[in-house]
């Protein structure tokens, strides 16, 4: 008898809240929100910096769960979070610890309020613990709001290399409140926005064109103009996700990943000192760089690209650029081996042929990556790029 082929498909959800004050005694967002079959239990974990940014944080959520019918909380547990969160093996112990001592079953929620380096550790320990317990996050930084707080993956650091242990889970809701964003240093607001202007490049040349002409405004964090690029910055991220037929990235293709290969590497190369907002606008700039170097991008629109990040005062140059290899090599080159491997097949990097349109390619020239540092680093030192 001859078998049978099926092919079935699995749906997610994927909840996206933008909002203010959530833990208000007055909010319904999070009764609203979240399921209960009258039994579901509630653990929330904060990052250390968010909790010192708002001392009354933990006192508000403890009242505010404690009125949530149907549901019961099991506490609130402060950690250090930060880049070294995805670095400290403990940090996803403790939190493991933590749920199995509350009882936290597949029923229940944990809640994570940080930024994208503890959600992605606290959604590692949430994806694995029982297989899958719902996880909502809120994200607290510019970066983490604008981008990866409403992606779909998690994970630690491992074996000297970013994110090289981790999962890809579908968190139950992803709450963007702005308050925590506004609470943020000026240097953090600003600096999350060069994923704003990465995604514009990739996906929405319209959006880049607002953010042209917006970048004084977003340059000065003016309340309203940041929060709209926080926005939709986050619903083109997650839209890609949903949308982009590769939500798990099985495949080589990662538009998303404009300007990486060589952020996360030099991310490496500095021990992390250098976060991973400040690497992204190198790569970025790097990149953009290398695709009107090619030829395939005009210098026109190459210029526009620099002038933008200058204005929101994005870097653009690094000295980790300048590291080199025991065989004097720029040790920056090392991150498109390792980007091949992460990908898990041939090396692709997304290149600009228009605003807002990529090409993928399989090949970069390390001589003529080298003209596009020297250029940058030129760049970098001369007077702000204007028309």
């Amino acid at each position: 008898m001859q078998g049978k082929d099926f092919d079935i498909r699995i749906s997610h959800t994927h909840r996206i809240r933008f909002t203010r004050d959530t833990f208000a005694i007055d909010s319904r967002l999070l009764i609203d929100l979240l399921e209960t079959n009258g039994h579901a239990k509630l653990l929330v974990f904060i990052d250390s910096g968010v909790a010192d940014e708002f001392p009354d944080l933990k006192t508000r959520i403890g009242a505010y769960l404690d009125r949530m019918p149907g549901f019961h909380s099991k506490g609130v547990i402060i950690q250090t979070g930060g880049e070294s969160c995805k670095r400290n093996a403990n940090t996803l112990q403790a939190a493991w610890d933590a749920i199995e001592e509350a009882g936290i079953d597949r029923h229940s929620y944990i809640l994570c309020i940080g930024g994208g380096a503890y959600l992605d550790a606290i959604g590692f320990a949430a994806a694995t613990a029982h297989r899958g317990i719902r996880f909502v996050r809120f994200p607290t930084t510019c970066l983490s709001q604008d981008d990866s707080g409403v992606g779909v993956k998690n994970g630690i650091n491992a074996y000297g290399k970013k994110n090289f242990l981790g999962t890809f889970a579908v968190p139950y809701a992803v709450v963007n409140d702005f308050t925590f964003l506004h609470g943020q240093p000026e240097t953090e607001r600003r600096a999350g926005l060069v994923e704003a202007v990465k995604v514009a490049l990739v996906k929405d040349a319209a959006f880049f064109h607002w953010i042209e002409d917006n970048a004084e405004g977003l340059s000065k964090l003016r309340t309203h103009t940041l929060e709209e690029a926080v926005e939709r910055s986050a619903l083109l991220h997650a839209s890609h996700i949903a949308y982009g037929g590769d939500a798990f990235e099985t495949g080589n293709s990662r538009p998303l990943d404009f300007g990486h290969w060589a952020a996360h590497k030099m991310e490496q190369l500095t021990d992390f000192a250098l976060s991973h907002a400040d690497a992204v606008g190198v790569g970025v700039a790097l990149d953009t760089v290398y695709s009107w170097k090619t030829g395939r991008l005009d210098e026109a629109s190459a210029m526009r690209i620099l002038k933008v990040l200058k204005i929101l005062k994005l870097e653009i140059w690094h000295p980790a650029l300048e590291h080199k290899t025991a065989h004097g090599k720029r040790a920056v080159f090392l991150g498109l081996e390792e980007f091949r491997e992460h990908l898990g097949g041939e090396l692709t990097v997304l290149l600009l042929k228009e605003i807002g349109k990529g090409e993928d390619v399989h090949t970069m020239d390390t001589n003529l990556l080298e003209e596009c540092i020297n250029w940058l680093e030129s760049s970098h030192a001369s007077t702000p790029i204007v028309n």
